[in-house]
């Protein structure tokens, strides 16, 4: 059976991107492959695509009809400063522009799609979220590792290594003593003091 013929058995319809609607979508870890169809879709219908540098070229050329803006964020090198991301954001919504905010892994998972998503409701700007496979998911399973196994752990942590503000750091200590594996995003800055903390 063709792939066409599998999606059109799932009878999927879906949903129209309106002009002057932003859809924060998540691209999931790069692979192509791990797009959900809500987002493919999204893709195909955008006429502004907001990206992060995380996405893969190839997804980012599903929307060839679209716009692209780039605002990707890289540690350590010069930066797009969130407020002018969600500057953006308003400013083509406002336009009557169809507009996708794409981001590598979940938007809601360390992706501040929920900063973006507070403007855009002060903004009274329609918004919806687009979910993504995250990277510690995604990467786990690339590897062959699961996220968890019966009898080994009853849950697993995601944590941000890299804090905006040093009292936004995880309590390494209370995290360790749970004694479940610990998933640490953005964590190569502040690596030897995260190691640190979790083996004192």
């Amino acid at each position: 059976m063709s792939l066409e013929k599998a999606i059109a058995r799932l009878k999927y319809t879906p949903k129209k991107l309106e002009p002057g609607h932003v859809w924060l979508a998540g691209a999931g870890p790069g692979d192509p492959g791990l797009l959900t169809l809500d987002v493919l879709s999204a893709l195909s219908q955008a006429d502004a695509l907001v990206h992060d540098a995380l996405v893969s070229p190839e997804i980012v050329d599903i929307a060839s009809q679209a716009e692209k803006f780039f605002v990707g964020k890289r540690g350590g090198r010069l930066s797009i400063p969130q407020g002018d991301i969600n500057a953006l954001l308003v400013k083509l919504a406002r336009e009557g522009r169809k507009v996708v905010r794409l981001k590598g892994g979940h938007p809601f998972v360390f992706g501040r799609g929920a900063e973006e998503a507070l403007v855009l409701t002060r903004e009274n700007i329609p918004w919806r979220v687009l979910s993504g496979i995250t990277s510690a998911l995604g990467g786990l399973a690339s590897a062959g590792i699961p996220a968890t196994v019966r009898g080994v752990n009853g849950a697993i942590i995601l944590a941000t290594g890299f804090a905006a503000a040093s009292d936004d750091r995880p309590d390494w200590t209370a995290l360790a003593r749970t004694g479940q594996p610990i998933i640490i995003y953005m964590g190569l800055t502040h690596m030897a003091d995260t190691v640190a903390d979790l083996i004192a």
